[in-house]
């Protein structure tokens, strides 16, 4: 018998926009699109989006989850990500890093009420 492991947490995000969707995370956040689906040409949208090893999927699907969901990623390279992001003149979101006793945490809030926040604790640097 196998013991216990487990592999990647995937997020499912719930989106209504698909071109809002793509403009965040795409064009603003620098993520990729793995890939599209739809059961027909009518029906929503499920994707897969990613940056290095943050894996999300983002669904127009009712019930796959409901907007305002919160994820906390640990990451290195905070002061880059932030850069990079302001570089970018998103005109909806400017966030700034703001320390906690667990780390550096730059929080972004998606067009749909998701929020991510991108952790650099301590330990990381």
């Amino acid at each position: 018998m196998k013991s216990v492991q487990f592999e990647q947490v995937c997020p499912i995000f719930r989106i209504f926009d698909i071109d809002k969707a793509k403009e965040f995370y795409l064009d603003y956040l620098g993520f990729q699109c793995d890939w599209e689906h739809r059961f027909a040409e009518n029906m929503p949208l499920y994707m897969q989006v990613s940056r290095g090893n943050l894996v999300l999927h983002l669904s127009e699907h009712h019930g796959d989850g409901s907007p305002g969901a919160n994820i906390f990623v640990r990451m290195q390279g905070i002061d880059s990500l932030h850069q990079e992001i302001s570089s970018r003149k998103y005109r909806f979101l400017r966030p700034g890093i703001e320390t906690q006793s667990w780390g550096r945490v730059l929080a972004v809030i998606d067009p749909f009420g998701n929020r991510i926040q991108f952790c650099e604790g301590p330990h990381d640097e």
